[in-house]
């Protein structure tokens, strides 16, 4: 009764086709040999040189024909050798085609190129994240590329995404709301991240991951309503942007002061940029600045620049009468065209226009009382 204890052995499974790919280079390897072997073979039958010896192994697998002067003095061992090496490769050079035909029907150089992409992906820093290449998406892709920052989209759409690539703009194939995509993405290093999907819903799943993910990153959302709006801010976006109300306000602009608008046309195609430079909320780090006032500074004298507007923190006294027009923000105050007699304070935002030279200047001039600086589309 033994044999009903003895284990059966079982028969191991053939390979599924997929393990092909998994040594790729087999057939490659192969080939190799088998031309080193030949040419180790002419060298010791025929005594030839080297390049004599490979140029015969290549004549002979590339089936170009005994047009080489050195078959009429072939010895028998030499060919042997030829006619070992012919039916070598009859196996071997096939068995290579096939090979590579099989990779590439897998999609074995797609996920080699993705993998390579993946690897390049955790070396950018301080970019932006566009999350949604449409109608939308391409303007602001267009935009944030002539200003020179390094973008990345994001896109799950083939068309898309092969519109992006034709743009010649580096582009992620992935869920957007998911948090392994926003990590994969960068969003730790990122210096902010514009989600510009067609769904409310979709941007506001992108919001809460990014703000859960980098707390400090800055988010700009897209909302097609007042409520969308309301529930992204909730979210922990920073800016919230309707399609519909810029344009609104585009086209009431330009009814109303074409020139004004026309100006901003200018200013975009200009060497002159627009940026914030977020003062530090502790006084000991502006040092002599804390205090004092835009004319005893005078940034316009020093380097050319031009503050257009400051923006008081939510803590701020409310500006008096003679230093400019102010209107009260969300959290905040923003004084524009602000006086000479405005003094700077800790927490302040300064909204300074100017050439890239003349604003690193100003930011030279703060030097550590300067928090950030963040660039304004021109």
């Amino acid at each position: 009764m033994a044999f009903l204890f003895r284990r059966r052995r079982r028969r191991r499974p053939p390979p599924p086709p997929s393990s092909r790919t998994r040594r790729p280079w087999r057939a490659p390897l192969a080939l190799a040999c088998l031309i080193n072997v030949g040419a180790a073979g002419y060298r010791l039958t025929e005594g030839w040189d080297w390049g004599d010896c490979y140029w015969m192994v290549l004549i002979t697998l590339s089936t170009l024909g005994f047009s080489d002067g050195h078959t009429k003095v072939l010895s028998s061992s030499g060919r042997l050798v030829t006619a070992l090496l012919i039916l070598g490769g009859l196996v071997v050079v096939q068995i290579s085609i096939q090979g590579v035909l099989r990779l590439s029907e897998s999609g074995y150089f797609r996920r080699l190129s993705e993998r390579r992409f993946r690897r390049w992906l955790q070396t950018m820093n301080n970019h932006v994240i566009l999350c949604g290449y449409g109608r939308i998406g391409r303007e602001i892709a267009e935009q944030i590329a002539r200003e020179g920052v390094p973008l990345l989209v994001v896109e799950l759409d083939e068309d898309r995404r092969e519109a992006a690539e034709s743009a010649g703009l580096p582009v992620l194939m992935a869920d957007a709301t998911l948090d392994e995509t926003l990590l994969e993405a960068g969003v730790s290093q990122c210096r902010s991240l514009v989600a510009a999907l067609p769904s409310n819903a979709a941007n506001l799943y992108v919001v809460l991951s990014a703000r859960g993910l980098a707390p400090g990153c800055r988010l700009i959302a897209r909302a097609d309503s007042d409520e969308s709006e309301r529930k992204l801010r909730l979210a922990g976006a920073d800016e919230v942007v309707s399609p519909y109300v810029s344009g609104g306000r585009i086209m009431a602009a330009t009814a109303l002061r074409p020139m004004a608008v026309t100006f901003m046309d200018l200013l975009a195609g200009s060497d002159s940029e627009v940026e914030e430079l977020q003062l530090s909320e502790e006084a000991a780090s502006l040092g002599e600045l804390n205090g004092m006032t835009l004319g005893e500074l005078d940034l316009g004298r020093r380097t050319g620049a031009l503050v257009l507007a400051v923006r008081l923190p939510a803590t701020a006294s409310s500006p008096s009468p003679g230093r400019g027009s102010g209107f009260s923000g969300r959290d905040s105050t923003l004084i524009t065209n602000p006086g000479r007699d405005l003094r700077l304070a800790p927490g302040q935002l300064l909204v300074v226009m100017g050439s890239t030279a003349q604003l690193a200047a100003v930011a030279r001039i703060l030097g550590s009382g300067l928090r950030s600086i963040e660039q304004l589309p021109g």
